[in-house]
């Protein structure tokens, strides 16, 4: 008879600790939006630092993956309703930079790092701060 009380009771945890654990990742996971437009900038800064890496940097792929960027970057402000204003300032910074890189269309490698080393100077900043 104990022996059958302190198995339930241990059923018991056990089935309370693995609840605990799946509410804790439904609530961490209600808004998916901010993750999700971090990681599609980080896939495409993270395309274009390969492509540089490499020496491999073509035109046209460029410039799509800074349109990419440029559009993701656009949704920063809904993605993160609600942030200070300063945040705020520092996604229109961002905006512009990948909007001047655009505007640059770089055609090599060098021209391409001169184009997104400001846009990577303005995240690098940002997630210093609001990390």
């Amino acid at each position: 008879m104990q022996k059958r009380a302190a198995l339930l009771i241990l059923l018991g945890l056990v089935i309370g600790v693995l609840g605990t654990v799946f509410a804790m990742k439904a609530l961490r996971q209600r808004d998916p939006f901010p993750q999700a437009v971090m990681s599609v900038m980080a896939h495409h800064v993270g395309a274009i630092k390969r492509d540089l890496k490499a020496q491999r940097c073509d035109a046209a792929q460029s410039r799509e993956h800074l349109l990419r960027l440029q559009s993701t970057a656009a949704d920063i402000p809904a993605a993160f309703a609600g942030v200070d204003q300063p945040f705020l300032d520092e996604a229109g910074k961002l905006s512009r930079h990948l909007q001047e890189a655009v505007q640059a269309a770089p055609a090599d490698c060098a021209a391409l790092a001169a184009a997104i080393k400001p846009v990577g100077e303005t995240c690098q900043s940002c997630h210093q701060q609001y990390r």
